[in-house]
């Protein structure tokens, strides 16, 4: 679906605003910065008497539904020949620098001549019982929906200073907010606690949105991010010492944007060597052994 992000910022932190304006102009977006009588201007239900500037995508922005683009994805790899096995890895056996095979619980051992870890939250699994440590944990994120009594007219995905976020889905919306870190332990359940909505949400969308002061829960869900916790950034590309471990995992919650470059740089380390068409060596496992983090201004 095409529709805009709207990043929102304070006094605290419009610097960073900016700053990233200017990279997104650099390279080609179409964003405009709005102060906030602009801001009320386009978006008449928004609060803005805390907020110093708003940035606002005006083109080539939107969402896409994860699961129906997997399936695409699945199809389409299918039709090309490939064959999926559904089973679970039990174990990884090593022949000096390089991956022999993996055990499957059900199947049995299976040679391989590359072993991709894609294995999102439980990639860290995965690399260790290949005997190699990554800094990525399964930490949970809940989405809540909602609807509105007296509901405010079209809406961009608004990015809160507070890190709230909320955009339109169906008749409704749905939301959500990243816990601080001392309440965001290593997690795979898929339990909702429910009062995180009324006690942390509804207040913070209350506050930027007076209108959503009138709102009904209808429903949550759960999922994972698989968490670099050392930059925030994916892990791409070979091990240095097992050569044919590929590595596509660490995504911190951006996997679904950038699942289509990294299957083809993937694609290319296998079939050539390298990736060809993007330059994706920074994000290599070498800055992860050296401690040299990629860092992002802002991260949703």
């Amino acid at each position: 679906m095409r529709a805009a992000y709207l990043f929102l910022a304070t006094a605290a932190g419009v610097d960073g605003l900016r700053a990233n304006h200017e990279t997104k102009r650099r390279l080609g977006a179409d964003v405009a910065v709005l102060s906030p009588d602009e801001l009320v201007e386009r978006f008449p239900w928004l609060a803005v008497d805390d907020l110093a500037a708003g940035s606002l995508g005006l083109s080539g922005e939107g969402w896409v539904d994860p699961y129906g683009l997997l399936q695409a994805f699945r199809r389409k790899a299918r039709s090309l020949g490939v064959s999926y096995v559904k089973d679970r890895v039990a174990g990884v056996r090593r022949a000096g620098g390089r991956v022999a095979g993996i055990e499957l619980e059900s199947s049995g051992e299976v040679a391989c001549g590359w072993l991709v870890d894609a294995a999102g939250p439980r990639a860290v699994k995965v690399a260790a019982m290949a005997g190699v440590a990554l800094p990525v944990h399964p930490r949970k994120r809940v989405v809540f929906s909602f609807v509105c009594q007296d509901a405010p007219g079209p809406t961009p995905l608004v990015i809160d200073p507070t890190g709230m976020y909320f955009r339109p889905e169906g008749e409704g919306y749905i939301t959500g907010i990243s816990p601080p870190p001392e309440a965001d332990p290593d997690c795979l359940d898929h339990e909702v606690d429910y009062t995180w909505f009324e006690d942390r949400l509804w207040p913070l969308l209350a506050r930027r949105v007076p209108a959503f002061e009138a709102i009904r829960m209808t429903g949550a869900w759960a999922g994972h991010y698989a968490v670099n916790t050392l930059d925030g950034n994916a892990i791409l590309g070979p091990h240095p010492d097992v050569r044919n471990l590929l590595f596509a995992n660490g995504f911190s919650g951006h996997g679904i944007q950038q699942s289509p470059t990294v299957g083809r740089a993937t694609a290319e380390w296998i079939a050539f060597g390298a990736s060809r068409s993007l330059d994706l060596r920074r994000f290599g496992f070498e800055r992860i052994a050296a401690g040299r983090p990629v860092r992002e201004r802002a991260i949703v």
